[in-house]
């Protein structure tokens, strides 16, 4: 398990690279939600996303061989643009495997940063080619299966843990796993009585159906949200998750669409369906909680195009 002198650890590596992003009380979504609303803007973050956190703390951690050697991540979208642009600037070679879904902007990112980028037809082919790769002697940097990346992506939670006031409950999206792994340990050891719930997609339901099962399987993946779509959990992010995290809600791809645009209404923020998708798990968590609820919501990033976000909400009849 990924203990608070591991997070702080990487805190202090990082944080000549990353960006100590703000956390700040928001009225309208207090007023939308009916309950005081902290947002953690890790969408302000290096490369748009929390993953920037991950990939630098990796990166920092190889030995001169596995650096020489170049490295590789499967992404599907965000860990990819984090890899490249810390990889580019760090002075490494970096290969980045995408499925097609990804999105258009973040293989743009991607490339423009340096890196080699490669696209299969979806998900699981991706992670088998990086495997591939890896075997071939590139050194994999996992965007989850990592006790590094884990722990890196916890100083998210450190700074939440630091920077806010009063809070029951913080909301984490949850793709393969890392950030809500990494947010619960900081938060277990800073603030033991904040409940943490992660928030998954319907299609893109990797770790609700690992605790269903009791451990990490394979899942079929139909979310239009690809950042979130990772084929399975892995044992690390599990273990934490099942210890450490109070519940996992699933909302529809509709509902994280909404929840894009009512970021831009009533937070004035952009971001991602990854990102969105908390709000309709938060009127969840204030109808359940009642009154004492204070809410803490990790915006985790802001790479969507505006075309993506205008299609999506006139497929799912957002715009009438």
């Amino acid at each position: 398990m990924i203990g608070i002198a591991d997070i702080e650890a990487v805190a202090d590596r990082i944080a000549e690279y990353v960006v100590r992003t703000p956390t700040v009380s928001s009225p309208g979504l207090t007023a939308l939600l009916g309950a005081p609303v902290t947002a953690k803007l890790e969408l302000l973050q290096r490369t748009g996303s929390f993953k920037a956190r991950g990939a630098t703390a990796k990166l920092l951690s190889l030995s001169e061989a596995d650096r020489a050697a170049g490295v590789v991540a499967v992404s599907g979208g965000n860990h990819g643009i984090g890899l490249a642009v810390m990889a580019g600037a760090l002075g490494l070679k970096a290969t980045v495997v995408m499925p097609r879904s990804a999105p258009e902007r973040a293989v743009a990112i991607a490339t423009a940063a340096g890196a080699s980028v490669q696209l299969t037809e979806d998900m699981e082919s991706a992670f088998k080619l990086v495997t591939e790769l890896e075997a071939d002697g590139l050194t994999l940097v996992h965007p989850f299966d990592d006790p590094v990346v884990v722990a890196a992506q916890g100083t998210v939670g450190l700074e939440l843990a630091e920077d806010a006031g009063e809070l029951t409950d913080v909301l984490v999206s949850i793709g393969g796993g890392g950030l809500i792994a990494g947010v619960a340990a900081a938060l277990r050891a800073r603030r033991p009585g904040v409940r943490v719930w992660g928030v998954e997609t319907e299609g893109a339901q990797a770790m609700s159906e690992a605790l269903a099962a009791g451990g990490p399987v394979p899942v079929e993946l139909s979310s239009i949200v690809s950042t979130l779509s990772a084929p399975a959990a892995s044992q690390l992010t599990y273990d934490h998750v099942a210890e450490l995290v109070h519940e996992v809600l699933v909302v529809p791809d509709r509902e994280a669409v909404r929840g894009v645009l009512d970021l831009a209404e009533h937070a004035k923020v952009w971001a991602e369906p990854a990102a969105g998708c908390l709000l309709p798990a938060a009127r969840q968590v204030v109808e359940r909680v009642g009154d004492e609820a204070r809410i803490g919501l990790v915006l985790c990033g802001g790479n969507a195009a505006t075309g993506d976000i205008m299609r999506w909400a006139g497929k799912f009849g957002l715009l009438d």
